[in-house]
């Protein structure tokens, strides 16, 4: 018990406060212009890629035969995407073809690849 209460103790600042070196590897990129150039230029090609992923999705949603509009895909942004389907549908995508998103639809676009759409 004595163990435990112990275990508990150290542990828990470990979990209950973020590590500094997350905020020390920010100030180091922020404080060199060459550093912060590279992240702005890596950020903006993530973004690129998952609106490129975001107009094939669609494009192949659309070709497939789908009797329904899915601009929702490309007007949306960020990295997750609503796809609109139900749960059921969902279940059946995860159960058939092993496709996974959350059980309101909801998509991961940086799983999305030019290899899986």
């Amino acid at each position: 018990k004595r163990v435990l209460s112990q275990m508990k103790m150290t542990i828990r600042p470990m979990y209950s406060n973020p590590p500094r070196h997350g905020a020390q590897l920010v100030k180091t990129i922020l404080q060199d212009d060459r550093l912060t150039t590279d992240f702005i230029d890596q950020c903006a090609d993530m973004a690129n890629r998952i609106n490129t992923m975001r107009t094939k999705l669609r494009s192949a949603l659309e070709e497939g035969g789908a009797n329904r509009s899915w601009e929702h895909i490309t007007n949306q942004i960020g990295m997750f995407a609503y796809s609109g389907l139900s749960s059921d549908q969902v279940v059946a995508l995860r159960d058939d073809h092993h496709i996974y998103c959350t059980l309101d639809g909801r998509i991961s676009m940086a799983g999305v690849t030019s290899g899986n759409v």
